[in-house]
């Protein structure tokens, strides 16, 4: 048996801070080891997947009650058959100009590209309430929420949790799952290990009438 080497070259073996965070992966929560018998793998694995994709679609099916006791409205982006490109004005006016003239317009826009990446996955919600207020986010405001976008650590997400849909501020920290609200009279929601949790989208935009 060879005798222990002091290698201080600083290669091999563990880094602090390597690898990937925990509650990172595809579950969205930590992970333990699990013997299971060879043969077994891919029907544990298969039952997993079904067991996956059967909370996502059970939220999905309960979507329209869940938008509805959370006082909720749930709008698709318009059929437009062609793009509304609106005038961008560059100069800096003074809110008493009166008519700006074509020389100021810089560019011309459209909205849903401003406003939305993947069509087919992209929602508006109309928001009830104001615990996201410290993030510009205002009772009666409209949410565009974009469903192909990876829920991160950090995002505005419409989250449903134990069958409530909510508006809160995803935090990914430490194996810990929590739902943050942006307005210190509501409390921080931290998510449980039996709880279930399904994200169903992510906020990308609000728009805020004045």
């Amino acid at each position: 048996m060879s005798e222990p080497t002091n290698d201080k070259s600083g290669r091999g073996g563990a880094r602090p801070g390597a690898g990937r965070p925990r509650g990172q992966g595809r579950w969205g929560e930590p992970t333990v080891p699990l013997r299971v018998p060879e043969s077994r793998v891919g029907q544990v694995r298969d039952f997993l997947e079904v067991l996956h994709g059967k909370r996502a679609a059970e939220a999905e099916a309960r979507l329209p009650d869940l938008l509805e006791r959370a006082g909720l409205v749930l709008l698709r982006p318009a059929e437009v058959p062609e793009p509304i490109r609106l005038p961008l004005f560059g100069h800096k006016i003074a809110a008493g100009f009166p008519s700006p003239a074509d020389d100021y317009v810089e560019d011309r826009i459209d909205l849903n590209q401003h406003l939305i990446r993947h069509r087919e996955a992209t929602f508006f919600l109309r928001v009830k309430g104001d615990s996201m207020l410290n993030a510009g986010i205002h009772d009666g405001d409209l949410l565009v929420v974009d469903r192909a976008l990876d829920p991160a650590d950090g995002k505005v997400v419409i989250a449903v949790l134990d069958g409530e849909l909510t508006v809160k501020r995803l935090e990914r920290r430490g194996g810990r799952v929590r739902l943050v609200p942006e307005n210190p009279a509501f409390p921080v929601i931290e998510v449980g290990s039996e709880q279930d949790l399904v994200i169903w989208g992510v906020v990308t935009s609000v728009i805020h009438g004045l």
